[in-house]
């Protein structure tokens, strides 16, 4: 038996290869407990051959700044680099927002001499000898040196000499392997701020079954020794799994373009798709900080359906990102709740049914919700309104910001409270129609289950603007990504090229050169035919499919609905509003379109 595992801020989901589910509540202080739990509900004593797993808990620690303490060293005269950070501001209007604290405080931030230069030449030696002494209670050490993505050389002569003294070291030519100083300095930190604890959880998993997997950001599954290693890359590990589910529903529907939406207890997470492929990212900020890894262009927004509604100073009323969680959960859940959050309202509102049982949690309780509500002299209409209004600013982001026609997109609706919401928003923008997944509210355990094996390798370009040696280089990089993967059939290699117009400060990634100019006119209008072309970086991933996929797993049953209707599943509740019709469509999934006039 195959499960795949996801843990998310209210619900741990647990989808085995023969279609069954469970849902349990999850346990913050203890995530293993509920996933555990989960896998035992589902299988009992059945034993478990692959476990793939989707969690948060970097991402929590990262966000809550319970990470370890982090000793950086980098080269002569960049100790500050992590704290003067870009010239952009968090807030561009706001004169008191500041940014996020550095990580490593400043009298953690060590130098060494020896240089290398841009083109990865060595302009002057490191002497092993001078490697500066460690603070005192320095759990792992984060060797950043200057232009150690072109050669490592330097780096490697740090971590040995910290090694010999049993130190935890983790090096940026081994996590981020790419220009700009700051970027890659914040991400090597990051990884050895969450490295002990996202070992600890990752080891803890590793007898749940015969072998255990952890989604990346990337949406690719890796052993949990690899993940272990490398915890900045799990940051979106959940929400990966969802995006490419919903990706693979929505294009055997007929919509391989679409807006993945998936609204969970504590956030909602959007992806653009565009011929049935997520979009990429090359760098995610979270926490206010720059992860520059691979990953898919997920945005998420502190929206969900435990989001707790409150009046902001200026007398406004505002929906999250504080959330009533697991614990205690909405008021509805009755388990001390007393606050109006999001599944109240919908609730109070009719979109819920009022003898509704949550997995979990039983039946709700709607005179709890409409007395939190009453409480705080709140309409439920309101709140799902403001709540709305961020959601639809989320999907404008990863939709019109990046060129795309969100008329011309599906959207594609998932999470416990994703298919609550989907017509309303579908409506705002204007969107063809809402395609909700079979088991919809468990699709990222979905995802977790039939998500590929995958490698990332990534090299710095020194030579920008001599692109002779490119196709042989993506060659040996893409063999080198296919290598990691180990013997065997069925592995998919896909390379890339971050490229720039010469003078530019942003790259785009593209298949080949000459397709910058239609990339580039996608996204920003224009193209500059004559200007030189930069190449800056080559990405190589190689995949190798599940025995599962999302098309293997039994069909849901699912009947047609004119709105308006509340269709309420095992594991989502599906709300179908007046001038919405839901037909069956592929694979069990629904398909909402609007009706004729």
């Amino acid at each position: 038996m195959r499960v795949g595992v996801d843990t998310g801020g209210t619900f741990t989901d647990v989808v085995a290869d023969d279609g069954r589910i469970a849902k349990v509540p999850s346990t913050p202080a203890d995530p293993a407990g509920a996933v555990g739990a989960g896998v035992e509900a589902l299988t009992g004593d059945d034993r478990v051959a692959v476990l793939a797993h989707g969690t948060t808990v970097a991402t929590n620690a990262l966000l809550e700044r319970r990470g370890a303490q982090v000793a950086l060293v980098s080269t002569n005269g960049f100790a500050d680099v992590i704290e003067i950070a870009r010239q952009d501001r968090p807030s561009l209007y706001d004169p008191w927002a500041d940014r996020p604290e550095p990580l490593v405080p400043r009298r953690h931030r060590l130098e060494v001499g020896g240089r290398m230069g841009p083109d990865g030449t060595e302009l002057e030696p490191l002497d092993a000898a001078t490697v500066p002494g460690l603070p005192e209670g320095t759990e792992v050490v984060a060797v950043c040196l200057l232009h150690a993505d072109l050669d490592a050389g330097h780096e490697q002569a740090v971590a040995a000499a910290y090694s010999r003294l049993g130190v935890d070291v983790t090096c940026s030519h081994e996590v981020s392997p790419e220009y700009r100083e700051y970027e890659r300095t914040v991400t090597t930190v990051v990884n050895g701020y969450l490295r002990p604890a996202c070992r600890a959880y990752l080891r803890s998993l590793a007898e749940a079954a015969g072998e255990v997997l952890v989604m990346t950001s990337a949406g690719g599954l890796v052993p949990i020794v690899d993940g272990a290693e490398r915890p900045a890359a799990l940051l979106l590990s959940g929400p990966a799994g969802g995006v490419r589910a919903a990706a693979a529903v929505a294009t055997a529907n007929g919509y391989p373009d679409a807006v993945t939406f998936d609204m969970g207890g504590t956030s909602t997470d959007v992806c653009l798709v565009r011929g049935g492929d997520p979009e990429p990212a090359a760098e995610r900020v979270v926490a206010g900080f720059p992860v520059r890894l691979p990953a898919l262009d997920v945005h998420t927004i502190g929206a969900g359906g435990g989001s707790i509604a409150a009046i902001d100073p200026g007398g406004a009323l505002v929906v999250g990102p504080a959330s009533a969680g697991a614990v205690p959960g909405p008021s509805c859940y009755g388990r001390g709740g007393a606050r109006p959050t999001v599944t109240d309202a919908d609730l109070v509102a009719g979109h819920i049914p009022s003898d509704a049982h949550f997995p979990g949690i039983g039946r709700l309780d709607r005179p709890a919700a409409e007395a939190a509500l009453a409480s705080a002299d709140m309409p439920a209409d309101g709140i799902l309104r403001v709540v709305d209004a961020a959601m639809e600013q989320a999907l404008r982001t990863v939709s019109v910001a990046k060129g795309a026609d969100p008329r011309h997109l599906a959207l594609v609706a998932f999470g416990g409270a994703g298919p609550l919401h989907a017509c309303a928003l579908a409506d705002a923008l204007g969107m063809a129609a809402v395609v909700v997944p079979p088991r919809a509210g468990v699709l990222s355990a979905v995802g977790l289950l039939c998500g590929p094996r995958q490698h990332d390798v990534v090299r710095s370009w020194s030579t920008p603007t001599d692109h002779g040696g490119v196709p042989a280089a993506l060659a040996e990089l893409g063999a080198a990504a296919a290598g990691a993967l180990g013997a065997g059939d069925g592995v998919e290699v896909v390379t890339t090229l971050d490229c720039r117009y010469a003078g530019q400060s942003h790259e785009l990634r593209v298949p080949t050169v000459a397709e910058l100019g239609a990339q580039h006119r996608l996204r920003n209008g224009y193209d500059r035919p004559g200007t030189p072309i930069e190449v800056v970086a080559l990405r190589a991933t190689a995949r190798r499919s599940a025995p599962t996929a999302v098309t293997d797993l039994p069909d849901v049953a699912r009947t047609a609905a004119l709105g308006p209707a509340v269709i309420a599943e095992p594991d989502c509740t599906v709300w179908v509003p007046e001038g919405w019709r839901a037909d069956p469509g592929e694979l069990g999934a629904l398909v909402l379109r609007r009706v004729a006039s």
